[in-house]
């Protein structure tokens, strides 16, 4: 598989970039560009594929060669049939708000969502977002004609304040009569059982859902030897620790809460991808590449 040049997903060097529109188009041309592949099929009146016949189908769609080849009735998909609605969801709440690096867990969920709306514009699918705390702060509904308005309120979010990821979760499927694709990026700070069951509304609702799990490299272990004082980055409470007494037990949890997430995430049909924030944004677009082309697979 050709892999995108990493100067155009690095989150280092994309931190530099201040305008998101600018960044997304570099992404995503950039990643575009090396896997030498698209999600568009052709135009949005392009034929697609094509699937078996259903009661209520409209008969003028039938493939009559096909049927003469088969002696079954298939259907001509276009399009402007496999187009989605996607609606993506941003924890801007306190604890995304922490980078050990080049860049904090919300820049690298804003260059994550900018790229992938700005993917998705291009493939003709309906966009929105909706930015969380303890509730949803902004809401941009899905249409075609968004992208701007997504990337204006985009540039303009700040995380801070604490959340409640599971009730911003069950909003987020009420934004929209019209089943598609809900894009979930959050540091999963929150009990997997209860995140599980809210993501399995959502695919109880007919929405797909994909969830980027951020995670910051200094997270993954405790840092230093000596006794320090850890903050609450979303209630501010202190906590004084001794972390090289309690580095093993750390690892163990934290290996553990990812598992989790893993199981319930899965079991609840979604997509589940966790990033480290230092690597390149390509794994990213690819889980999100791959999810869309399933989808529209078995539509």
């Amino acid at each position: 598989m050709a892999t995108a040049p990493a100067s155009f997903l690095d989150p280092a060097l994309l931190a530099r970039i201040s305008d998101l529109a600018l960044l997304a188009r570099t992404v995503v041309d950039g990643f575009m560009h090396g896997q030498h592949r698209s999600l568009r099929k052709g135009s949005s009146l392009d034929f697609a594929e094509h699937r078996s016949y259903q009661p209520g189908d409209d008969l003028r769609r039938i493939d009559w060669r096909v049927y003469g080849r088969t002696d079954r009735f298939y259907i001509k998909e276009y399009d402007a049939d496999t187009n989605a609605g996607v609606i993506f969801a941003l924890d801007a709440s306190g604890s995304m708000d922490f980078g050990s690096g080049a860049v904090t867990k919300f820049d690298y969920a804003r260059f994550l969502v900018a790229s992938l709306a700005w993917l998705s514009k291009s493939q003709g699918d309906r966009i929105g977002l909706a930015t969380f705390k303890e509730e949803l702060v902004d809401v941009v509904p899905p249409s075609v004609r968004h992208l701007q308005l997504l990337l204006h309120t985009l540039a303009g979010a700040k995380a801070a304040g604490p959340s409640r990821l599971v009730h911003s979760i069950s909003r987020i499927g009420h934004l929209t009569t019209r089943t598609g694709i809900v894009v979930l990026v959050t540091d999963c700070y929150e009990q997997p059982d209860a995140l599980g069951r809210a993501v399995a509304a959502l695919r109880m609702g007919g929405h797909d859902v994909i969830v980027f799990h951020l995670v910051d490299p200094a997270e993954k272990q405790l840092p230093g030897d000596m006794p320090a004082t850890f903050e609450d980055a979303e209630s501010g409470a202190l906590l004084p620790l001794r972390p090289g007494e309690l580095r093993e037990k750390y690892q163990t949890l934290l290996t553990a809460h990812h598992a989790a997430l893993q199981e319930r995430f899965t079991s609840a049909g979604a997509d589940y991808v966790r990033l480290d924030t230092s690597e390149p944004l390509d794994r990213a677009l690819h889980a999100y590449l791959d999810a869309r082309l399933s989808r529209s697979r078995v539509r």
